[in-house]
């Protein structure tokens, strides 16, 4: 069992902790060191091991930790994370002797990154802004190799995370990137969350691009070199792109939220390429189907090093929508999923309903979700219309009835 770790003060505890119970339990341990997600997830794929832990709190505040588990090559979740609470609580373990070895993976798993991507004749600057986390020590090795001038923020891993929090998802944390890319006149900025497996981008004008943009344009990318390619998007994500994947000869699917899931549902159709709005990106093209943000930032700078236009021009030909950020509405955990179940039946009498992950309501000019949050007690609301006097009626009607319903 391979097991990493990130840079929180607890997490070479929660290390030692958990190779004295995997070596008492018969499992060597191969340990990899301090690393960002993605290198754990490359090591169980590229190295003689039957499974590998991350041990991460990922963008977490810098007092949590936990674990990231992955059977073979699959990461677990669900009822398979409760068995292994059933297993724990029994106090019934194998028993034996087991070896421990220690290696360094970082090389090799640079090394295969830069080897995946064929950068153009055009030489980039960007912003690499860790936050601190574990991001930059893959980052920065990796977009060197591959010949970009680098613009560092916050490379160094740093648990209390001084400087912002690692999460690319909150406008507020881009701040410092988008500075710097105007400051120092940059073709990107690219930032990452805690350990490095969710990216966040800011074109050469300070504009972010959420989860669902950056996935319209390395969609169009791999369209060219696959037609027919399938794709996965979460449900949150703007109709542009699946209307985008669609227009250039590929099938799109709309799925549930969730790393794991999404990585379930790419094996099970042979996506090409899957992606979040959380800055949760898949390649299996040309690359193993995991999350990973320095690959997925690699992608983006392959794509620009081959064009004279600027990354702001890659996009300027999409429709114009106006959408709402993630909303998030406190609901128990308890009754969320009655609540989301009430909104479905209630709209389904008059509209279309797309019910894979939460209530996707579609309206004449735009949508409205509302779905349960896998992990905390609320409910989270998006809207996305044509303009915002439709964005304003949409999001109006389908609050309303969230609150009636909550009441």
């Amino acid at each position: 069992i391979a097991v990493g770790f990130d840079a929180r003060k607890s997490s070479p505890q929660f290390t030692e902790i958990l190779r004295k119970g995997l070596n008492e339990a018969g499992c060597d341990v191969v340990l990899i060191g301090m690393v960002p997600t993605p290198v754990l997830y490359h090591t169980v794929f590229t190295k003689r091991v039957d499974g590998g832990v991350m041990i991460t709190g990922s963008h977490n505040p810098p007092n949590h930790n936990g674990f990231k588990i992955c059977l073979g090559t699959s990461t677990l979740f669900g009822s398979q994370i409760q068995e292994i609470k059933e297993i724990a609580l029994s106090g019934e373990f194998s028993q034996g002797a087991a070896s421990l070895q220690t290696i360094d993976v970082l090389d090799d798993y640079c090394r295969d990154i830069v080897s995946k991507i064929d950068m153009g004749n055009r030489r980039l600057k960007v912003v690499v802004d860790g936050g601190n986390g574990m991001g930059g020590e893959t980052a920065v090795p990796v977009y060197r190799e591959l010949g970009v001038e680098l613009v560092e923020l916050f490379t160094e891993p740093d648990s209390n995370f001084p400087n912002h929090h690692p999460d690319p998802t909150v406008t507020e944390n881009l701040q410092d990137t988008i500075k710097a890319v105007l400051e120092n006149k940059a073709d990107l900025g690219i930032a990452f969350d805690g350990d490095g497996d969710r990216i966040g981008v800011v074109d050469e004008t300070g504009r972010i691009i959420w989860g669902d943009e950056l996935m319209i344009l390395l969609s169009r990318s791999i369209l060219a070199e696959r037609p027919g390619s399938t794709i996965i998007a979460e449900v949150k994500c703007s109709q542009t792109l699946f209307d985008d994947i669609e227009k250039n000869g590929g099938t799109s699917i709309m799925w549930k939220a969730g790393h794991s899931l999404i990585k379930a549902k790419m094996k099970e159709t042979g996506a090409a390429l899957a992606g979040e709005m959380s800055g949760h990106i898949f390649f299996a093209d040309r690359f193993y189907g995991f999350d990973d943000a320095t690959y997925a930032g690699a992608r983006v700078l392959e794509i620009l090093s081959k064009t004279d236009k600027n990354f702001s021009e890659l996009l300027s030909d999409l429709p114009q929508t106006f959408s709402t950020p993630e909303l998030r509405v406190d609901c128990p955990d308890e009754r969320k999923f009655e609540i989301v179940q009430k909104i479905a039946d209630y709209f389904s009498r008059t509209h279309e309903v797309i019910t894979i992950d939460g209530a996707r309501i579609i309206f004449e000019n735009g949508w409205g979700l509302v779905r349960a949050s896998n992990t905390q007690a609320i409910l989270v609301l998006r809207f996305e219309a044509d303009s915002e006097e439709n964005l304003r009626q949409i999001r109006e009607t389908v609050e309303s009835r969230v609150k009636h319903f909550i009441r």
